[in-house]
């Protein structure tokens, strides 16, 4: 049976980022996509010129429209602008008893513009945390949601991933790519058996426009067929795929978007 996921995330009109990006990533991964908007962004690959948050009832409305008319397989959160959608997501995935999330707690754009006000991280923290199946934060948010010093040691960022379990969520995947390691990343995930440590080859490329929504993206399409541990495993190795093909595109002049669809495309 072909899954159905819904992204609840902002707008990227140059196709990088956000719903744009978890649209084609669960169409590459075979699964059918949904969406529902949080914000409208006016950004490129350079940067965000502006947002528009929606307003939460908008939001919850169109997550209601949803779930009152198709099965959903899984659920994929991104960039939820303010408290007041934050805690709309939250209200109607328990109403509907959502059970698999995965939360990807976007706050910094990769041009460094804010997707996430400050005021906000609370309502991330303590309503939308405890509903996901697994969170993908990359290390400064997961600094972030701490509210803790910068994670600089393989020690600190081990402690890291247990505490940010202890808030609720089943798994985590703490994202690597922030490290100073010139030749690798490695994400750890952790979850009720421990934590295991993902190395993966650091690709050299600008094209890196939206790829934790990516990779978060590809983890929620394919958890309902695979499990957490295997979607984790296969949504990293689509990922470097994507990352590794992206210089066939030519969008943009600053931090390009991935090849989402390398796999398909010849």
């Amino acid at each position: 049976m072909i899954k159905n996921v819904l992204s609840i995330a902002g707008t990227d009109p140059t196709g990088g980022a956000g719903i744009h990006a978890d649209i084609k990533t669960f169409s590459a991964m075979g699964a059918y996509a949904m969406a529902a908007v949080t914000a409208v962004v006016a950004q490129n690959t350079q940067g965000v010129r502006s947002l528009v948050a929606l307003d939460p009832e908008f939001v919850a409305e169109q997550i209601d429209a949803v779930f009152d008319d198709v099965r959903v397989d899984a659920v994929k959160i991104g960039a939820v602008a303010n408290a007041g959608i934050a805690e709309a997501i939250a209200d109607r995935l328990r109403h509907y008893g959502a059970d698999t999330v995965v939360l990807d707690p976007v706050m910094v754009a990769k041009s460094g513009d804010r997707l996430l006000e400050e005021s906000a991280v609370q309502a991330v923290r303590e309503r939308l945390v405890p509903i996901s199946t697994i969170i993908t934060p990359n290390l400064p948010e997961a600094e972030v949601l701490l509210d803790g010093a910068p994670l600089t040691t393989d020690r600190e960022r081990h402690d890291a991933a247990h505490s940010l379990r202890g808030l609720g969520c089943e798994w985590v995947l703490l994202k690597g790519g922030h490290t100073d390691d010139p030749e690798s990343s490695t994400d750890l995930l952790h979850g009720p058996n421990g934590t295991s440590e993902l190395r993966a080859p650091r690709i050299r490329t600008t094209n890196d426009h939206g790829t934790g929504c990516t990779l978060a993206a590809a983890i929620a399409a394919l958890i309902p067929s695979l499990g957490v541990e295997d979607a984790v495993q296969s949504a990293k190795a689509y990922l470097q795929d994507a990352l590794a093909a992206s210089d066939r595109l030519d969008v943009g002049r600053g931090h390009g978007p991935l090849h989402h669809f390398t796999r398909l495309w010849t």
